[in-house]
């Protein structure tokens, strides 16, 4: 946990469900993608069952209550070396909350579980137009352009 003014980072347990729904509703928001993050809810046994796996990393910032960020993270085991790495999959603050540090402190939170984890690295993907994430990440590491694809399952 991580103290700072009026708000905290916490990493969220398997009893903590309800904290990871608002999360969701938090992420539909700020992706402006309510139909993918909130209309089709996982059951609280499934939600549980994620978070309480060690691999699978979920940190939430709240204020009076109410989750206004957070960020949801896996760790990724590697076959070229006995190492790993950690996935930061989304991160987002709502918009009332922002520019006060809230990024930076969840994703410092990451890096020191990552390290716990004996990760070597956390990596996120960024779009070119979300201006705001390349300026936050390109602040914290180095940027790599990639391509990214997304294959469906048949």
């Amino acid at each position: 946990m991580k103290n700072t003014n009026d708000w905290q980072v916490t990493r969220l347990s398997s009893r903590d469900a309800p904290l990871m729904r608002q999360l969701q509703g938090c992420f539909g928001r700020a992706f402006d993608d309510i139909e993918t993050h909130v209309s089709k809810p996982p059951s609280e046994e499934y939600l549980s069952r994620l978070l309480s796996k060690d691999t699978c990393v979920a940190l939430v910032v709240c204020v009076n209550e109410e989750v206004v960020g957070g960020l949801v993270a896996y760790q990724l085991e590697k076959f070229e070396q006995e190492r790993s790495e950690v996935y930061l999959y989304d991160l987002a603050v709502d918009i009332a909350f922002r520019r006060q540090g809230i990024a930076c402190a969840l994703i410092k939170s990451l890096l020191t579980i990552a390290a716990s984890l004996g990760a070597y690295e956390v990596f996120v993907q960024a779009d070119y137009e979300d201006v705001p994430a390349v300026a936050l990440y390109t602040g914290l590491g180095e940027r790599e352009d990639v391509m990214h694809f997304s294959i469906a399952a048949p």
